[in-house]
């Protein structure tokens, strides 16, 4: 069917009309044949606070989305250059604080984010690096430039279904991989544990794990997946101990040395003798153990200053800080409402804006301006000026679309991308990362949590 020799632009032409050619009884077939296998894998996410159970797939549509490998290189170089100037902000401002005392972002802005951690500063992360793993997020506007949207440091999830919605992929439509011709993304886990291995160099065989809250957490699936795929210990906060300034693993053995924790629990939540007091999901003495160079966590503590959306609004000036060079990716346009002359524009076009709090995920928080009531741009323009540093805004966006199956035909929806990009010994951006769907008509809300689903996204 398709041709090794052919051109990317060629195979997408044939991948389409193969299937346009399928009926939409047979499309309906794969698509819920897709669906029951997620169940039967258990890929699923949990909703907090649902009353009639916590465990959903994320509905997944069986048409690709499909991205250039030309577009694909210039995304890939964009965002090779955002996470080295982001983990250089990280480092700056957690030790001399260049950037503040050259006033190109404002000190008050970084001292006041909730994501900022005095504890961290003065940490020295092994081989410098802050920002391991990174869940960046793209959107695609009319113009067809893509921009970026936020950045995920902290704990970003959704790589596993990348990973899954290709296998599902390969069994629902076997023969669109026979020629090879779409970009394969399953050395992610072997490129994530070569990066986390490479924090423990001086260790010929580094102990490695990856710590989860638990069984209750929004993205568990994923940490049992991750663990597995890597052929590592899956371990809670209580598995773990430290034992004069080192990490060990609770067996049935007796105690084990872990070296290497890729850490899925926020700052918060990791060390109760340094963060949150009542934490009953971290590991007490873990950040002692960290700062004597006994264990690497990925990511870094500190590292969710960069996930805060006002944080966002200044990348594009810390590249050219740090880097010297213009930001290959754009951010959209961005106002913070701190500031007295965006504050006003933003209170005066509110109807036309998307008002997004800084430190809120999942979609949550926001105000779609043009799909608001006027009782909802009263409610926001009263939230912003009783706390201006906590809110960005932006304009609305003409988010691309992608056609997906509904019932039995196809309709379009508004998507965005999260690629995924492990800086270790070098930098790995997964060729094309975890395309999010709006499935409910004319929504903008993408996220899981909200009824949002997920594509496989091929670069061919």
């Amino acid at each position: 069917m398709f041709s090794p020799g052919g051109s990317p632009r060629t195979n997408c032409q044939l991948l389409y009309q193969h299937i346009q050619e399928l009926t939409s009884t047979d499309l309906r077939k794969r698509k819920t044949a897709a669906e029951r296998s997620m169940i039967r894998l258990g890929i699923t996410f949990n909703v907090y606070g649902e009353q009639e159970g916590t465990e959903r797939i994320i509905p997944f549509d069986i048409l690709p989305r499909i991205i250039q490998g030309e577009q694909w290189s210039w995304i890939s170089k964009g965002l090779k250059q955002r996470i080295v100037a982001l983990n250089m902000f990280i480092n700056d401002i957690y030790h001399d604080q260049k950037i503040l005392k050259d006033k190109v972002i404002p000190e008050h802005v970084v001292t006041s984010a909730s994501s900022f951690r005095p504890q961290c500063v003065g940490l020295e992360p092994p081989n410098g690096i802050w920002c391991h793993i990174t869940g960046t997020d793209l959107v695609r506007d009319s113009d067809g430039e893509f921009y970026v949207l936020e950045d995920n440091l902290r704990c970003p999830s959704g790589v596993s279904y990348v990973l899954q919605n290709r296998q599902l992929m390969k069994q629902t439509f076997p023969g669109l991989f026979e020629a090879q011709f779409v970009r394969p993304v399953d050395d992610y886990c072997s490129q994530l544990l070569d990066a986390l291995n490479y924090l423990a160099t001086d260790i010929e065989k580094p102990t490695v794990a990856v710590l989860s809250p638990g069984i209750y957490n929004s993205a568990y699936f994923e940490h049992s997946f991750l663990a597995q795929q890597m052929g590592v210990d899956l371990v809670e906060g209580r598995d773990l101990v430290v034992r004069d300034r080192k990490v060990y693993s609770k067996t049935t053995k007796g105690l084990k040395p872990v070296d290497v924790i890729y850490r899925r629990i926020d700052d918060d939540f990791l060390d109760p003798h340094v963060f949150r007091k009542d934490s009953m999901l971290g590991v007490p003495g873990i950040i002692d153990a960290y700062r004597a160079g006994n264990v690497a966590l990925a990511n870094a503590p500190g590292t969710g200053i960069a996930d805060d959306k006002v944080i966002y609004a200044y990348v594009p000036d810390m590249i050219k800080y740090y880097l010297s060079e213009d930001a290959i990716l754009p951010n959209v346009p961005t106002y913070v409402c701190w500031d007295d002359s965006q504050r006003d524009h933003v209170i005066k076009n509110i109807a036309d804006m998307v008002v997004k709090p800084a430190n809120e995920s999942g979609g949550y928080g926001m105000l779609i301006g043009p799909r608001a009531t006027k009782e909802d741009h009263a409610k926001f323009v009263e939230l912003i000026k009783a706390n201006p540093r906590n809110y960005i805004a932006q304009p609305t966006l003409s988010l691309s679309r992608a056609p997906v199956i509904i019932d039995d035909h196809l309709e379009g929806r508004h998507v965005d991308l999260r690629p995924f990009i492990i800086y270790g010994r070098d930098i790995y951006v997964l060729p094309g990362g975890l395309t999010r769907v709006a499935l409910r008509k004319g929504s903008l809300v993408v996220n899981s949590s909200q009824g949002g689903g997920s594509k496989d996204t091929w670069v061919v």
